[in-house]
């Protein structure tokens, strides 16, 4: 059906229909109206509350309306949901009732001596009950008299008291501008939206009637709060027309973008054919409102359908329009289209305004193209716009999730400089980036910020710190902070319980995972699907297949039914036990009971086929996969390409890069690595180094493995020992003339070494202790105007500790803080306890000291300098020290961090005494 066409006509129309509508329900006859009527609103269907076009879905709140029919004979008395008096009015009531029954109250001293005790139910009490000589222009007076006082603030009550007191008295145009600042200032609740709505139907026995105005009003502010049920049941009453003014087309658009918020288009172009039968044409908010349900319905070609035909109704797109479809676009992934109708704006003499700009930034930033995020931020002050918190949030998790954390700080200098103070969410981004680019020393000291800013930390900031702390291998340390959490009155949750029991069994500590499963069983913890499968994954990944499946029983016996990944796990594990055939048996089963494996699952079984040597059943199974409709990704791909080149199958191997780049599944760090170790093991360096060259146009940032198989390959052309080359670390036997080589090998092919190059390089020659080389090439570094990296100052400095060269450890960490860099704690606890296995205690005192002014988590010092330091070293008196060094300093830990350290001082005693 047309927008602009009635139904009447909506049959004969040509290209312009709105196509998709179902014609809503013939609406009965419209109410006969006296001419005066016909001229103030068009003819609207007259519509039955009986439900048989609306479900009363009711909400929780619901039950506090009454009936609008029943609300009516409540005249006098508050409605549902409003206090009544007692019989007796209170004290301050009778106070009230003596000096406004003066003429001369105004003036009464006793009414300023009132005034901080006044409370809205005494002041409704006096005006339901007010003094013989009290008119309601006085009343009136009295009532604006209260609402100027500073610390009061009118009730729907207080308010309904004089509505009562107005429309007795004939006053009904003031009584309808108060109803309407009545609902206006209550609207922000629930609880009072319903108050206010009974209050409205209590007074139509009065004979009053509120305003069209105020009546849209009290239909927005239930739409905003989703109570859908009471929108539909006022609409139905201003349809009747009895009591209430007849909608005009702000009522009937408020409908229509109720229901498409809620997404309910049906409903919504119900209403549109009510619309159209009560004479009324759509206009701009109209078909907006129409973009918005698409939009949220996923339908995005309807709803760029709409916006091309709006200027083709006469009806001109505003802001709100682009708005709308901008971000219906963007939220789709389609940045592209939608920074391209944000260019278009000024065509329909529309600017962007602030909550624009910020929507085409987060959309930016979520394809990854958070450069150009900031581009946009630089057009505000063009714009002569302010970025707000949430435009700085939108560029700092963009820069976070983009891996570019300098970025991200340098925009929370900018913010702070502008004087936007960052939020929970700020801080929440930022420890989450950090943690993601494992620096959770970083992130801990952003945690202690945060903290002295006022902002309490909740169970994702915990939770994403005790991820942060695990992948670095500090997983005690997450266990302390999984304390802190609890000790801060917060209660984990199922997510950093698996992060937990994940880590563990990833460390080798299965045992320890399985005991921690048990105490959470012990302290009632209710555990969950996800925590069971982090259990089962980590036993099938030491090879505990028969305790998982114990597990997954039991899991069972819960109520908690194994998923995809459940079973995804126990193959796995069915596979690194060279279980092959129950593997396969897993997989029949998980069909039979209708678990749908996903691409994980059918990867693992054709990656142990592989390894077995039945390709062919591998195929079989892929072929199977793609029957059931399960797409393989690029894990699955890059299992044949490593089968490909292990048996010499080179050309197959390329053949599947083409084939999986043409299924739309690009290549990975894996397969490239797999393909150039292939092309080495045959020796075909041009190949191997055209590889590393694709990997690099394809912004796959190289690692260790792909310069050590490169290196390599380099050492077997100079005709070594391939036996030596193949068995011993290659960065223990090859010259340095070797590897400089391999960097210029890399600059013939365009690419010029990067700070990860160079990084890698100094890392795997710092690993095999190989300092003054490791030197040599960040001197060349250097030389070439680059700064060395955080992690290159971390190897640099942790060789220099194992090699006992403290003095220029230290000398590192001052030029990695000049850099702006701050030095992980591990640094810190390597050079301490280096100084002090020297016996230059007064030395590690200093060096202590410093530390205390960088910033660090207070907590985060304890557990790993004091205690997985000093203390395991043996160094007691020397903590001590330390600790009254932290209380001079005012670096107090938490109370359970110092019951931790007197714990482990115990411990310690008790050893030495033993």
């Amino acid at each position: 059906m047309s927008l602009t066409q009635s139904p009447r006509r909506r049959d004969s129309m040509g290209g312009g229909r709105w196509t998709g509508f179902p014609p809503p329900p013939p609406p009965p006859p419209p109410p006969r109206r006296s001419a005066a009527d016909s001229a103030r609103v068009p003819t609207v269907a007259r519509r039955r509350c009986s439900g048989k076009w609306f479900t009363s879905s009711s909400s929780s709140s619901s039950s506090l309306l009454l009936p609008l029919a029943a609300a009516a004979s409540l005249s006098t008395a508050a409605p549902a949901g409003i206090p009544t008096l007692d019989p007796d009015p209170p004290s301050s009531s009778s106070l009230l009732f003596s000096i406004l029954s003066h003429p001369e109250w105004p003036s009464d001293p006793r009414l300023r001596a009132a005034a901080p005790a006044l409370t809205p139910s005494a002041v409704a009490a006096v005006l339901r009950r007010p003094p013989p000589g009290l008119s309601p222009r006085a009343a009136l007076a009295f009532f604006r008299w209260a609402q100027r006082l500073p610390s009061f603030r009118h009730s729907v009550d207080s308010r309904l008291a004089l509505l009562q007191t107005l429309a007795r008295s004939g006053l009904l145009r003031r009584a309808q501008a108060l109803a309407f600042a009545m609902v206006r200032s209550h609207s922000s609740s629930p609880d009072e939206i319903l108050s206010c709505l009974a209050a409205i139907a209590s007074l139509r026995d009065l004979g009053f009637r509120p305003s069209l105005r105020c009546l849209n009003l009290l239909l927005m502010a239930l739409a905003r709060h989703g109570m859908i049920a009471e929108m539909n049941n006022l609409f139905d009453e201003m349809c009747k027309g009895e009591s209430f003014t007849h909608p005009n087309l702000h009522t009937y658009n408020t409908m229509i973008n109720a229901f498409c918020k809620e997404g309910d288009l049906d409903r919504a172009k119900l209403y549109l054919g009510y619309m159209l039968d009560a004479g009324f044409e759509p206009d701009t908010h109209t078909y907006t409102s129409f973009i918005l349900g698409y939009c949220k319905a996923g339908l995005l070609v309807n709803a760029c359908k709409l916006f091309v035909l709006m200027p083709l109704r006469n009806c001109p797109r505003n802001s709100y329009s682009y708005a709308v479809i901008i971000h219906g676009l963007c939220d789709a992934g389609r940045v592209k289209e939608g920074f391209s109708l944000f260019s278009t704006m000024g065509d329909d003499g529309c600017s962007p305004d602030l909550h624009i700009y910020t929507m085409v930034m987060h959309g930016l930033c979520k394809a990854g193209r958070v450069e150009d995020a900031e581009m946009i931020l630089d057009e505000f002050g063009r714009s002569g716009l302010a970025p707000n918190l949430v435009t700085y949030n939108a560029l700092i998790d963009g820069y976070c999730k983009a891996g570019i954390i300098d970025s991200a700080f340098r925009i929370l200098d900018l913010m702070e400089s502008n004087g936007c103070k960052p939020n929970h969410r700020t801080y929440s981004e930022l420890i989450d980036g950090l943690c993601r680019e494992k620096k959770v020393h970083r992130a801990m000291a952003l945690y202690s910020k945060m903290v002295q800013a006022g902002l309490s930390p909740n169970i994702v900031t915990y939770a994403t710190l005790i991820q942060g702390q695990c992948k670095e291998g500090h997983i005690d340390c997450a266990f302390r902070l999984l304390d802190l959490m609890e000790g801060n009155g917060l209660v984990p949750n199922e997510w950093t319980y698996s992060i937990l029991i994940d880590a563990l069994c990833k460390s080798g500590r299965v045992e320890e995972a399985y005991s921690f499963f048990g105490s959470l069983i012990q302290k009632g913890v209710k555990v969950n699907q996800v925590v069971y499968t982090a259990l089962i994954d980590g036993l099938c990944k030491a090879e505990k297949t028969n305790v998982a499946r114990e597990l997954i029983d039991k899991m069972v016996a819960e109520e908690f039914l194994p998923d995809s990944h459940t079973y995804s796990s126990l193959l796995d594990g069915l596979c690194r036990e060279k279980k092959l055939q129950e593997a396969v048996l897993l997989l029949d089963e998980m069909l039979e009971k209708g678990v749908k494996p996903v691409t994980v699952t059918f990867t693992i079984l054709i990656d142990e086929l592989v390894r077995e040597g039945g390709s062919e059943n591998a195929k079989n199974v892929f072929d199977q996969m793609i029957s059931l409709g399960v797409r393989p990704d690029v894990c699955t791909y890059t299992v044949f390409i490593r089968s490909y080149c292990q048996e010499g199958r080179i050309e197959d191997a390329e053949n599947t890069v083409v084939q999986m780049k043409k299924d739309g599944i690009f290549p990975n760090l894996v397969t490239y690595n797999t393909l150039i170790k292939g092309y080495a093991n045959m020796e075909l360096a041009g190949s191997a180094f055209a590889a590393f060259k694709s990997m690099v146009v394809d912004a796959c940032k190289p690692n260790d493995e792909t310069y050590n198989m490169l290196l390599k390959l380099l050492l077997r052309k100079k005709q070594l020992d391939s036996v030596l080359v193949d068995n011993i670390d290659t960065w223990k036997i090859a010259e340095m003339d070797t590897i400089i080589e391999l960097m210029e090998e890399i600059i013939k092919l365009g690419c010029s070494p990067t700070i990860n190059s160079y990084n890698a390089f100094i890392k795997n020659l710092c690993r095999v202790d190989r300092l003054d080389e490791a030197k040599s090439l960040l001197i060349r570094l250097q030389g070439v105007s680059k700064s060395p990296s955080e992690d290159t100052y971390t190897s640099l400095i942790s060789c220099c500790c194992r090699l006992n060269m403290l003095e220029e450890a230290l000398t590192f960490t001052d030029s990695m803080i000049k850099c702006g860099y701050l030095p992980g704690l591990e640094c810190y606890q390597l050079i301490i306890c280096g100084t002090c296995d020297q016996g230059s205690f007064d030395k590690a005192k200093l060096v202590f000291s410093s530390l205390l002014e960088k910033g660090y988590n207070v907590d985060e010092i304890v557990w790993k300098i004091l205690i997985d330091g000093l203390i395991r070293r043996g160094y007691v008196d020397v903590c001590s020290e330390m600790l009254s060094i932290m209380e001079e300093n005012d670096c107090r830990p938490s109370p359970l961090t110092y019951a931790k350290l007197i714990e482990e001082f115990k411990e310690r005693v008790h050893e030495s005494v033993k």
